[in-house]
């Protein structure tokens, strides 16, 4: 069936530029429209939550005409029952303070699931905007034998209906074309909220399945591929096991297969070091290019592969439909601890970093569950862990095979990232049982029907995970990298030193001063100065410790890796011992004022950066003491 674009009346002509908001249920395709409309690169995944804030992005028609794009968080109803439906409602209606009504809706619906998204539309048809009908994935409905009237649907909601496919070039065409049909259209009030909550849900339901049974055959294949995929993969026993067999390869993957990369990579930072250093004579200029942002930003950017590596097999699992039923399949053990398996997607959101992971936690509408579910995402552990983690397991953990198809480094890893999911749960635990709430709420969540990844968002997801990166190792990284290395510099040391320079700094004093604190669990004065700057973002503590270590050697030692170097200068239960600090280490400044914001409250960052650093300690204290009495 052909795209539908049915005359509007005509009206004076909106002068300024028109608010195009897009809006649906969760996981109906909006993000992806708003990228195909107007170039982002916004994220793009297969479940639920993931849109958790309005973003805005611009477009030109072709025939010249601008429109500004909202794209709103997914909301089953105008009556908001979470923070992020909270919004969306808020905008649609204009609540928002210092924000218009948007001129334009376009309301995104899933052609599969058209009965579920059907309600929603008829709720905002009743505030009275201009509105557009995007009925999006008719490929998918087509192949499975849905057939749904276009023309027939525009007449029964009285709006334009225009069939789009997000994820193809070009399948956003007859939506523009809508949309400049709308241009003349005056823009309507819309009306009282009031008004909408006055219509019972009996009725939404009688309404809808009055135009499902007139537009739409409504087939259901019940034995369709993505059902008998999950006969499989949602089976009470050999679910989990998949679960953890697929994580298990994720985290062989990150070494095995980063390993040529990363030597590309060092040798080139190797070899422009020593170039750097031919040129500049002596001095301070070259300290500061070769030892300072050579041995430090140097040292993080050596981790690039691993982290896109870990980016490409998450990102394919989501695009795939595959998250949404690792969600229900931990939604038994969350259930133990107290949880739904709804904080599966802010706590998976937290291993690409800690704040969306926070910010995703609005989907739960229960508000106790949100607040222990944003208390314990930043134990999952998120990429910027992951330099460090690499760091130490390749200069300690040898690179060999276990059981002859197992990497001993790729199966440490996967520890250290199972003990952060163990600990979560264990606080989560612990948090539910001090609040007095050992009420579960059962999960309710769409399940996507199976389908192959879609290489464009997968190549778009990638670059994103490599643009932050490489942008923080530019600007964070670099200027903390900068100021290391002065504080490691000045004043110098006295004349007739019997250490390095370093020493004699105002690092070296900082961390001198921070050792006899941290010397029960194992640290030097040189892992007490990169501590400090870690407090900023993570992977800094791994710069830190290449600019330390390269200001603390001479001669043809700065040009080794920092990874020999660290083997030779730590013993096996300092390693094991920061290891351990890094699974609990405390949060990130950014982290922290996120969870302030969203609690509205300093007691809940306070609480989340003392509780992680006591844990931090005790850990490294344990493990360090007990691996001292082991290994001597």
């Amino acid at each position: 069936m052909g795209a539908v674009e049915k005359a509007v009346p005509q009206a004076p002509v909106i002068s300024q530029t028109p608010i195009v908001a897009l809006l649906g249920n969760p996981n109906c395709g909006k993000t992806a429209l708003f990228n195909r409309l107007t170039g982002s690169r916004q994220k793009v995944a297969n479940y639920a939550g993931v849109t958790i804030e309005r973003k805005e992005g611009s477009f030109n028609s072709p025939d010249g005409h601008a429109f500004r794009v909202l794209d709103l968080p997914g909301a089953y109803s105008l009556s908001a029952h979470t923070p992020d439906e909270e919004i969306t409602r808020d905008v649609v209606a204009g609540l928002r303070a210092g924000e218009a009504a948007p001129d334009v809706v376009v309301c995104v619906v899933n052609a599969t699931n058209l009965r579920l998204n059907l309600r929603l539309v008829l709720e905002i048809k009743r505030l009275g905007l201009p509105m557009v009908l995007a009925l999006n994935m008719v490929d998918v409905a087509k192949k499975r034998g849905i057939e749904i009237d276009a023309d027939l649907l525009a007449d029964e909601l009285g709006m334009p209906v225009v069939e789009t496919v997000a994820v193809q070039a070009g399948g956003e065409k007859s939506l523009v074309r809508a949309l400049e049909l709308m241009l003349p259209l005056a823009v309507s009030k819309p009306k009282p909220l009031a008004a909408i909550d006055a219509v019972s849900v009996e009725d939404t339901q009688r309404e809808v399945r009055r135009i499902l049974a007139a537009v739409s055959n409504d087939v259901h294949d019940t034995g369709n591929l993505s059902e008998k995929i999950d006969n499989v993969v949602l089976h009470p026993v050999l679910g989990p096991v998949i679960l953890a067999v697929l994580m298990f390869l994720v985290f062989q993957a990150v070494f095995s297969w980063a390993t040529v990369p990363m030597e590309m990579i060092s040798g080139g930072v190797e070899s422009l070091g020593k170039m750097l250093g031919a040129l500049l004579p002596e001095g301070m200029l070259r300290s500061l290019l070769v030892e300072g942002i050579m041995g430090g930003v140097g040292s993080v950017l050596v981790f690039l592969p691993q982290i896109l590596i870990l980016f490409f097999f998450i990102l394919m699992l989501e695009d795939c439909g595959y998250l949404p039923r690792a969600a229900f399949l931990l939604d038994r053990l969350m259930g133990g601890v107290g949880l739904s398996g709804r904080a599966f997607i802010p706590l998976l959101s937290s291993f690409a970093c800690a704040i969306p992971g926070v910010m995703a936690a609005r989907t739960i509408q229960n508000k106790r569950d949100r607040l222990v579910t944003i208390m314990i995402a930043p134990l999952m552990t998120c990429s910027a862990r992951l330099p460090v983690y690499a760091l130490v397991i390749a200069a300690f953990i040898p690179d060999r095979q276990v059981g002859g198809f197992m990497s001993l480094q790729g199966l440490v890893l996967f520890v250290l990232y199972f003990a952060g999911i163990v600990s979560a749960m264990a606080v989560a635990y612990f948090m539910k049982r001090a609040m007095g709430s050992r009420h579960k709420q059962p999960l309710m969540l769409e399940l996507p029907a199976y389908h192959w990844p879609h290489m464009r968002n997968l190549a778009l997801g990638l670059w994103e995970r490599a643009r932050i990166f490489l942008t923080r190792v530019g600007t964070v990284i670099l200027t903390l990298m900068i100021l290391v290395w002065f504080l490691s510099t000045f004043p110098g040391a006295p004349e007739g030193a019997t250490h390095p320079a370093i020493y004699y700094s105002v690092a070296g004093m900082i961390g001198r001063a921070l050792e006899f604190v941290f010397a029960p669990i194992g640290f030097n004065w040189q892992i007490c100065i990169a501590l400090v700057p870690g407090m900023a973002a993570r992977e800094v503590a791994v710069g830190a410790l290449g600019t330390v270590y390269a200001l603390s050697q001479s001669g043809d030692d700065l040009a080794q890796s920092l990874t020999p170097i660290l083997a030779a200068s730590w013993a096996l239960p300092t390693a094991l011992s920061l290891l351990a600090w890094y699974v609990f280490a405390p949060q990130c400044l950014s982290t922290l004022s996120v969870v302030r914001r969203e609690t509205n409250s300093i007691r809940y960052p306070l609480l989340m950066a003392g509780y992680m650093f006591a844990l931090a300690y005790v850990a490294s204290f344990l493990t360090y003491r007990i691996s001292l009495a082991l290994i001597g």
